[in-house]
Formats: structure tokens, sequence, C-alpha cells
């Protein structure tokens, strides 16, 4: 019977030096990573978004600069580590969301603007670089998330407005 017993205890003991083993691999390839300089954006800005896009460069879209939303945005290539100026919004915001569509577009929903939350949304077309006002949503609305669902519309959930933290969700479609 004590042999028996045995086999969990060294199975257990094997399962933990694996798993050891495992965690000093990644801490290993984890502290091997480094941090390099790039270019630096045109504007400075905090409350944005990035959006990798289909093309490989990196859209980022309004946020604040010291203390006022932008509108502007911008694209950074990082085959060439250099950031270039594209169209600029319609309404300057900052805690907005940005959702890459299937169709490569990205959409830019809610977000607090110079006086208060924004039910606005907009398309940008990377083919273009232009940005389109679309449908508003229902709720004017920061700090809330969106999401891509795999039909295709996107999902917006909670954030805040004037009232207070929502709980209300809204689909674009």
């Amino acid at each position: 019977m004590k042999r028996y017993r045995l086999v969990p205890i060294l199975l257990i003991g094997v399962i933990s030096l694996l798993a050891a083993s495992t965690l000093v691999g990644t801490h290993a390839l984890a502290s091997s990573s480094n941090w390099s300089a790039t270019g630096s954006m045109q504007t400075p800005r905090q409350f944005h978004t990035t959006t990798l896009l289909p093309n490989g460069k990196v859209l980022v879209v309004g946020g604040i600069d010291t203390d006022a939303p932008l509108g502007s945005t911008e694209l950074f290539d990082p085959a060439t580590g250099t950031w270039t100026v594209t169209g600029s919004l319609h309404d300057a915001r900052s805690g907005h969301t940005a959702t890459l569509l299937s169709n490569g577009q990205v959409l830019i929903a809610g977000g607090g603007g110079a006086i208060d939350r924004l039910a606005s949304a907009e398309l940008f077309d990377p083919s273009t670089g232009i940005w389109a006002v679309t449908g508003s949503l229902h709720t004017a609305r920061d700090s809330h998330t969106a999401t891509l669902l795999s039909t295709g519309a996107v999902l917006i959930t909670g954030g805040r407005n004037s009232s207070g933290t929502l709980a209300s969700a809204e689909i674009f479609a």
C-alpha cells in the first residue's frame, strides 16, 4: 500500500519541476527583451487610441495634449520608424474606443469632447486617410469598451457620462 502512495507524490514532484522549468524559461525570454527608441509622434498626447492596420502601420487617434481634446491623427510606420500626420477627426476626443473593422476601416466611438461626452462616431479609411461621420451612439459616453463580434458588428459597453457610470450597451452594425 505504501508503494502506491509514492506514485502520486512522485507525479506531483515531476509536474512541479516541469512547471518551474517552464516559468524559468519564460522569465529568461522576458528578461532578454530590450526596449529601443523610435521616432516621436508629431503631437504629445494621452488618453488616445492606437490601432494596428492591415498594412502594418499604426493609427494613433485623438487624446488630450495638456488640457484639451485632440482632433489630430497620425500614422506610425514600424518599418521606417517614422510618423506622419493623416486626416483630422470631425470631433476632437479622448477616452474613446477604436475598433478595426473587417473591411479594414477603423471605427472611433464616443469619448470626451471639449465640453462634455460625445455620442458621435467616425470611420477612418486607411486607403484614403479620410474620416467620415457615421451613426451616433444612443448614449454619449467615454471610458467604455468596444469589441468586434464575429458577425462584424461592434459591441459598445459601459463607460460613463454626466450621470455617472453606465451599464448600457449598444451595437454598431
